[in-house]
């Protein structure tokens, strides 16, 4: 595993250190935590998920899944 810290592609805005990574079924990385909050913008799209967007740059980043991380009640960034 990469030791270190997730930053955003397009301004190197930190957002996830590598020990909130864990294996989902999803294709995609996995993160229990970000860095701070205010390291990504938030947008509803359903109950269920939140888009996010670099805090910074307003990159597109995916989703917050809520309740759906490794833990009952933890989100999934």
């Amino acid at each position: 595993m990469f030791s270190g810290i997730y930053a955003c592609a397009k301004c190197g805005n930190e957002l996830f250190h590598s020990q909130t990574k864990y294996e989902h079924s999803s294709p995609w990385p996995a993160f229990t935590n970000l860095i701070r909050e205010n390291s990504v913008s938030r947008r509803a799209e359903s109950p269920s998920a939140i888009k996010i967007s670099c805090g910074k740059c307003g990159n597109g980043l995916g989703h917050e899944f809520i309740g759906d991380g490794p833990k009952r009640g933890q989100n999934r960034y």
